[in-house]
């Protein structure tokens, strides 16, 4: 048996972090579901900076909208992708209840500090997309956890993007279940969906080179095992266990950036140490099939935290200060998605000849 399907037999949900055209349309994705126990699937601005710049299939789409402005083009395009996806999981939402077969689309990073208009964004897209499994991609910042609650409350799924600490998903929950609580008090059904995505392998990159040896790739794990015993403390709080009898689902804690980024260490490192029931580990393509080729599942994920105090208060010891760490990853990470954003829109404007305009 493959490591993958040990994996989801073990209770995880494994995405594909990527979306692409020639996914699609070659059938690799329907592959990867059939075969590699996947179902669901991510998205972000640099993966569709990617799938324009590396795939031709795009070309026909786009010139038909010359002189088109270019952000609604994007969002056309990547509608398009992500709906045919959402299609080709429908039957895993379906045997699932609802809980699994989801796709994610995120509104516009430069969005990522302005609450009013994220939340316009996340109700224009998800009514655009009119798919039951889209996600709307918002992330976690300050600004965006009101805009989080706004979207639970008008009944819009919700992948909340950019969480790096304890404290960021605990922030997220919080708005999620403000949402829900809206939802029950004003007596509609409170069954929307969420995921939380936690950013691993780039707390590990963050300290690479100043931290003692033998704390190499030791920080993202750690962050992740203190998360999960949040996390589990979460689904068995009486709050969540209020909100799930009047018909709520809990929101799920979605392992993300899962990739390994050192080449000296497991390409399967962040996989295999994060198995964890009702969660989800969304993964690059090559780690999906490293994971399958070679990949390891070892024990659980100790739902008390195991080690992860006794490990993080060794980086604290070698100079590493957590919480300031996270917020700078936080927003770094916004920054480095605003970039790809730029440079999709820049690359898709030379293609069509417009300009680029804000949804």
């Amino acid at each position: 048996m493959k490591a993958t399907a040990k994996l989801h037999d073990l209770g995880q949900s494994l995405w594909l972090d990527n979306i692409t055209r020639d996914l699609l349309k070659s059938g690799t994705l329907k592959k990867y579901i059939d075969e590699l126990s996947v179902t669901g699937l991510t998205s972000n601005p640099t993966i569709f900076e990617h799938a324009f710049k590396n795939s031709t299939l795009y070309d026909d789409s786009i010139r038909k909208k010359a002189g088109s402005a270019v952000e609604p083009l994007f969002f056309d395009l990547a509608i398009e992708d992500l709906t045919a996806a959402a299609d080709l999981f429908k039957q895993v939402y379906d045997r699932t209840n609802g809980l699994d077969g989801w796709v994610s689309l995120e509104v516009s990073p430069t969005l990522a500090n302005d609450t009013k208009n994220t939340i316009a964004a996340a109700k224009m897209l998800w009514a655009k997309a009119a798919r039951p499994n889209l996600y709307i991609k918002i992330p976690g910042t300050p600004e965006g956890l009101p805009a989080i609650e706004e979207a639970i409350f008008s009944g819009v799924p919700v992948n909340v993007t950019l969480l790096f600490s304890r404290e960021q998903y605990l922030a997220a929950a919080d708005a999620y279940l403000k949402g829900v609580e809206r939802r029950i008090k004003a007596g509609l059904n409170p069954h929307v969906s969420s995921v939380a995505s936690v950013f691993i392998s780039r707390w590990d990159g963050a300290v690479a080179g100043k931290v003692p040896a033998e704390l190499t790739n030791k920080l993202g794990l750690a962050i992740g095992k203190r998360i999960y015993k949040s996390y589990c403390e979460y689904l068995a709080s009486a709050r969540v266990r209020r909100v799930c009898n009047y018909g709520a689902i809990p929101q799920r804690l979605l392992w993300a950036s899962t990739g390994t980024k050192d080449p000296k260490a497991s390409d399967t490192l962040y996989i295999g140490g994060l198995a964890s029931p009702f969660t989800v580990n969304t993964m690059p393509e090559a780690t999906l099939k490293a994971m399958a080729d070679h990949g390891e599942v070892g024990g659980l994920l100790p739902a008390d935290g195991g080690d992860c105090e006794q490990v993080l208060a060794a980086f604290t010891k070698a100079g590493i200060d957590l919480n300031a760490l996270a917020a700078k990853l936080q927003v770094d990470g916004a920054a480095s998605f605003v970039k790809s954003w730029e440079s999709l829109i820049a690359g898709l404007g030379a293609k069509v000849g417009g300009k680029p305009v804000s949804v």
